[in-house]
């Protein structure tokens, strides 16, 4: 692996440095990981626990604010209580599934805590699924009932027949504010708002009962094959995030984190909530991301955070300046995936002080967030790690002359792989075939055992990782491993190109996979013929001739999933198959310095050879 420069590398002076900034954290960051390192799987542990105890502290100030809805703690806390009663007197107990699909909206938090608290998994379904796809994910965690939004009813309904569910569970919940009018629910949905009204408002016993090891969600992740998997979040883990991530942020009572990330997926239901748990503070939900929207709803909430992933990023760095984007109370911002190339762009032109970049994936153990406000890093970790060379060419860590792997040196890129200890469990997939196969055995020693995150990361020193790429996102072009990530920086740096995203293509009658990359242009740009040019020359220069795009797709809209991924599977499978697609393409032919756009007559020249690449 290359040696990178000295800049990226953190030195003791630079850790001395941060220290006055860091210092006054240290009370509330001590306090959190006290709660994160002394639980264990059969201990009292979780997000019911620590909710309760948020309501404890702050009983009148606001835990939530959606739209122009406001919920203070206790009044969102005897909300939950009652749907842990009503659930509680049918039966259902600790390690249940109910499946819930509700958009970001206060139903949502009120049943997922309600449910927290009786034990019962949640299991948080992706709001945007249909058909097979949706009772596949609903029928793989085994729910004992569905809890529905009116939003999402209709694609519930038409799968209903597919759905291993008793018919007397399917719960609704009315689009609108149900603690003011619970409508009417549709038939064959029993109404949850109606069927609670009654009920007691005080805690359940059951809140302290409820151990680490319970689960408390199933969030899916996309598979390979197109049909999601469903992984395991226990109380335990919610834990010790809420002792980190959740206590590294810093937030109090006087702060509102403003939250548009789907809470359906890990960043947003974890992450995000977690600080505003652990400083008794606002949350402030939005249904859908909007750029438009976005500077106003935090200016009318009076936000002091944000949660981000790195595209939420380049979409507002993408828009006009407004008035909003300064004056605001927003610091601080905690999330992944910030770019390099506009990380210190984003700080100066929001007035952002801190960003709190993180590294953890929903099924994984080990985790890193940027405590000391360092930039362009993922972060520090407490869990047990190593960084373990890798031989990309063979897909397999390189091995000393005793058969064990071997940890790189600072400065230097690896595989990132968290140990498998009591406090660092691995909790897994539903899947136990999908367990084995990312668990790596005997690594330094005899029985030890770690598990394989898949991504690629640079030792910088003082347990700090600075995130590389992902080992699924190259592809070997010309002899060489093309990082898809480094490609997609670059070409995002074309003053007319607002988003990029880059895989490989294959090419009849040649080895590997040839890059491609899925361009949007900014509002009313357009590439000009002097463009074709200028590209291909400002991607020389950056890159080495083999990462350098063969084919450029230019297209209207990206089509990116809830949680603002790329559909790149899609893009793969049409290639640059003109018949595929009504956008334009454009080819840099073999020997050319220009692009040109792709047409009938190049695309079955280049299916029957005529041209080398």
């Amino acid at each position: 692996m290359n040696q990178v420069p000295n800049k990226n590398v953190i030195s003791f002076a630079d850790v001395i440095a941060k220290l006055p900034k860091f210092m006054p954290k240290v009370p509330h960051l001590l306090s959190g990981l006290k709660q994160a390192y002394l639980r264990t799987s059969n201990t009292p542990a979780g997000l019911g626990i620590a909710f309760e105890k948020a309501v404890q502290r702050h009983p009148e100030g606001y835990a939530l604010k959606f739209e122009d809805q406001k919920f203070t703690y206790k009044e969102l806390n005897e909300w939950a209580n009652q749907i842990s009663h009503h659930y509680l007197s049918i039966g259902a107990k600790k390690g249940d599934v109910i499946a819930v699909m509700i958009e970001n909206r206060p139903e949502l938090i009120a049943t997922v805590i309600g449910l927290a608290k009786i034990g019962v998994t949640s299991a948080l379904v992706n709001t945007s699924q249909v058909g097979q796809v949706l009772a596949h994910s609903i029928n793989l965690v085994k729910p004992i009932a569905i809890i529905v939004g009116d939003e999402c009813f209709q694609a519930v309904n038409n799968i209903r027949q597919d759905l291993h569910i008793p018919s007397n569970h399917f719960y609704w919940f009315a689009d609108q504010e149900t603690r003011k009018d619970a409508g009417e629910a549709p038939k064959g949905f029993i109404n949850l708002s109606s069927i609670i009204d009654p009920l007691p408002q005080f805690n359940p016993a059951t809140t302290h009962t409820i151990q680490g090891k319970t689960g408390l969600f199933y969030i899916y992740t996309s598979g390979t094959t197109g049909l999601p998997k469903a992984v395991i979040f226990t109380n335990s883990r919610w834990t010790l995030a809420y002792g980190t991530y959740g206590h590294v942020l810093d937030l109090d009572h006087d702060d509102v984190m403003y939250c548009t990330l789907p809470l359906y997926h890990a960043t947003g239901i974890v992450v995000c909530w977690c600080g505003v748990i652990a400083g008794s503070a606002t949350l402030a939900l939005r249904r859908k991301y909007s750029t438009s929207s976005f500077w106003k709803d935090v200016q009318k909430f009076d936000a002091s955070a944000i949660g981000y992933v790195g595209e939420l990023c380049r979409y507002l760095m993408d828009a006009p300046s407004s008035p909003l984007e300064k004056g605001h109370r927003v610091t601080k911002m905690i999330g992944n995936g910030m770019r390099p190339n506009i990380w210190d762009k984003f700080k100066e032109r929001f007035g952002i002080e801190e960003i709190l970049e993180l590294y953890a994936s929903s099924e994984g153990n080990v985790g890193f967030s940027n405590v000391f406000n360092f930039d362009n890093t993922v972060g520090f970790s407490p869990t047990p790690y190593a960084v373990i060379e890798f031989d990309k060419e063979k897909n397999e860590p390189v091995l000393d002359d005793k058969g064990w792997c071997k940890k790189v040196k600072k400065g230097d890129v690896g595989l990132l792989i968290g140990k498998i200890t009591r406090r660092s469990p691995f909790d897994g997939y539903t899947d136990p075939e999908k367990n084995k196969a990312v668990i790596m055995q005997n690594v330094f020693k005899k029985g030890d055992a770690y598990f394989n995150t898949g991504d690629l990361v640079r030792d910088i020193g003082f347990r700090h990782a600075q995130f590389v790429d992902r080992l699924g996102d190259t592809f070997r072009w010309k002899g060489e491993n093309v990082s898809t990530t480094q490609v997609e920086n670059i070409v995002s740096e074309y003053p007319k190109v607002a988003d990029a995203v880059v895989y490989g293509v294959e090419i009849p009658h040649t080895n590997g996979r040839a890059g491609m990359a899925a361009i949007t242009l900014l509002d009313g740009e357009q590439l000009a013929e002097v463009d074709y040019s200028a590209m291909y020359e400002e991607f020389k220069n950056a890159l080495p001739a083999y990462a350098i795009p063969i084919f450029i797709r230019i297209q209207k809209k990206v089509e990116i999933t809830g949680t603002f991924k790329h559909q790149k599977n899609k893009l793969k499978a049409q290639a640059f198959n003109l018949k595929e697609t009504d956008e334009q393409i454009l080819v840099l032919l073999p020997g050319e310095k220009a692009y040109c756009p792709l047409n009938l007559e190049i695309y079955n020249n280049i299916q029957s050879y005529k041209y080398r690449f």
